[in-house]
């Protein structure tokens, strides 16, 4: 594991290979990392998180306790995922994101929200209710506007214009 200068990572946080955390990032105790996981700057992941293979959560995110990230997730810069529905309770649900989801520049996630594998949270979305797989959500609150597959056509249309 690579950790950057001024980040705290906990003693008993159990990281796979090729793990970079960047600078100035903090990772709680009881956390478990997969494999090919690139944390950034300023992110603050919280105690008993998961996050699986080859994920990406880029800098100034916040992931609460007891979030669960699956493999190949993308986390845009300053997405922000909540654990407590009625602040300041005395029980928590964390937020899920299945494998292959990709999130958003400053999208926020409301606590117990599960994205569906493959699903994409548009930027600045507020998500307050489940995503399901393969669907592309934007928005305040968020609300679905076309397919994974959609989404992927239209990439890579902008991408060879």
């Amino acid at each position: 594991m690579k950790i950057g200068r001024g980040s705290v990572v906990a003693e008993d946080v159990e990281a796979g290979e090729n793990v970079v955390i960047w600078n100035l990032t903090y990772v709680g105790s009881k956390t478990k990392i997969g494999n090919n996981v690139m944390i950034g700057s300023l992110v603050h992941v919280d105690y008993n998180v998961r996050i699986g293979n080859n994920t990406r959560i880029e800098g100034g995110v916040y992931i609460p306790p007891l979030t669960e990230i699956g493999n190949d997730v993308f986390i845009g810069p300053a997405a922000v995922f909540t654990n407590d529905p009625y602040p300041m309770s005395k029980k928590m649900v964390g937020v899920k994101v299945c494998d292959n989801a990709s999130i958003g520049a400053r999208a926020v996630i409301k606590a117990g929200v599960t994205v569906g594998k493959g699903s994409v949270v548009g930027m600045g979305a507020v998500v307050t209710k489940d995503v399901p797989p393969d669907t592309v959500v934007i928005g305040v609150p968020a609300r679905p506007v076309y397919t994974r597959k959609e989404f992927d056509a239209r990439r890579k249309k902008w991408e060879l214009s």
